[in-house]
C-alpha cells in the first residue's frame, strides 16, 4: 500500500470513529432508540458509501500513483540518458578545453620567448648604441691627443736633431778621450774604468821582478777583481816594515797581473820578490 492509501484508510477509519462516538452519545442522550436506530442507519449508509466513494477514490489515487510512478521512471530514464549524454559532452568540451589549455601554454612560452628575445635585442641595441656613442666621443678624445702627439713629435723631432748633433759631439770626444788612454797604457773599456774607481780590497805578492822597466809581477789578478789602471802600495815587512812606493796594474790575468812602479820607489830602494802588495797601506789581518 502506497503512502496515500494509508492516508486515505487512517482518515476513513478517523470519521468511523468519530461518527461511531456521535451514535454513542445519540444513543445515550435520545429515548427514542428506533428512531436514532434508524438515523444512524442511514448515516451508516451514508458513511459506507462515503467509504466506497473513499475506497472508489483511493483506487484512482492508486491508478494515478502507479502512472505518476510510470511517468517518473520514463522522466528518470530520459533525465539519466540526459545527463548521460551532457557527460560525453562535458567530456568532449574537456578534452577540447585541455588541448586549447595546451596550444595556449605554448603560445604563451613562445610570446615569453620572443618578449625575452626582442627585450635583449633592445638591451643590445641600447649597448650598442652606448659603445657608439663612447666610440665617438673616444674618436674625438684621440683627434685631440693626435693633434698634440703630432706637436709632440714635431717638437721631439727638433729635440732629436739636438740629440744627434750632441750624440756625434759626444762619439768624438769619446774617441778623443780613447785614443789618449790608449797611448797612455791605460783601458778604454768603460767597465775597467769603473773597476779602476773602486779597486777591491787584495793583498798579493810581488813574484818577479823587471828592474830595467820597472815592472814587477804580482801574485793576485782579474779573479781578485783586478783590472789595468788600479794602484796598489809597494812595502815589506821583512826584516822590518818599510813602505816602498806605489804601482799601477797594466795588464791582468786570471791568476796573475802585471805593474808598473809609479815614479820612484822610497830612497831608490829596489823592489825585491816577496815584497808585498795591496790596496790598503796596511797588512791585511
Amino acid at each position: 500500500m502506497t503512502f496515500v492509501g494509508k492516508i486515505l484508510v487512517i482518515v476513513i477509519m478517523a470519521f468511523a470513529l468519530l461518527f461511531l462516538g456521535i451514535s454513542t452519545v445519540v444513543f445515550t442522550t435520545h429515548t427514542n432508540w428506533k428512531q436514532e436506530t434508524e438515523v444512524q442507519k442511514k448515516k451508516v449508509s451514508e458513511l459506507s458509501k462515503k467509504n466506497g466513494d473513499l475506497v472508489s477514490l483511493l483506487e484512482v489515487s492508486k491508478k494515478d500513483l502507479s502512472k505518476a510512478q510510470e511517468d517518473h521512471k520514463a522522466a528518470v530514464a530520459q533525465s539519466d540518458k540526459r545527463i548521460a549524454g551532457l557527460e560525453d559532452e562535458i567530456k568532449r568540451e574537456q578534452t577540447e578545453i585541455s588541448d586549447v589549455r595546451a596550444k595556449l601554454e605554448v603560445a604563451q612560452q613562445s610570446a615569453n620567448t620572443s618578449l625575452a628575445e626582442a627585450e635583449a635585442r633592445r638591451k643590445q641595441t641600447e649597448q650598442l648604441r652606448e659603445q657608439k656613442a663612447a666610440v665617438e666621443k673616444q674618436a674625438n678624445e684621440f683627434k685631440i691627443q693626435q693633434t698634440d702627439l703630432n706637436d709632440k713629435i714635431r717638437e721631439l723631432e727638433r729635440m732629436n736633431k739636438t740629440l744627434d748633433a750632441n750624440t756625434k759631439d759626444l762619439r768624438e770626444r769619446v774617441a778623443r778621450y780613447s785614443t789618449l788612454l790608449r797611448k797612455n797604457n791605460l783601458s778604454d773599456d768603460i767597465s775597467t774604468v769603473k773597476g779602476v774607481e773602486s779597486p777591491p780590497a787584495v793583498q798579493g805578492e810581488v813574484s818577479r821582478v823587471d828592474q830595467q822597466k820597472k815592472r814587477v809581477e804580482i801574485t793576485i789578478g782579474s779573479d781578485d777583481g783586478l783590472v789595468p789602471g788600479h794602484e796598489l802600495f809597494l812595502y815589506r815587512t821583512k826584516p822590518r816594515a818599510e813602505y816602498l812606493g806605489k804601482i799601477r796594474v797594466i795588464s791582468v790575468d786570471p791568476d796573475q797581473a802585471v805593474g808598473s812602479v809609479i815614479g820612484n820607489t822610497v830612497s831608490g830602494k829596489k823592489i825585491q820578490e816577496g815584497d808585498i802588495v795591496s790596496s790598503t797601506i796596511r797588512p791585511r789581518s
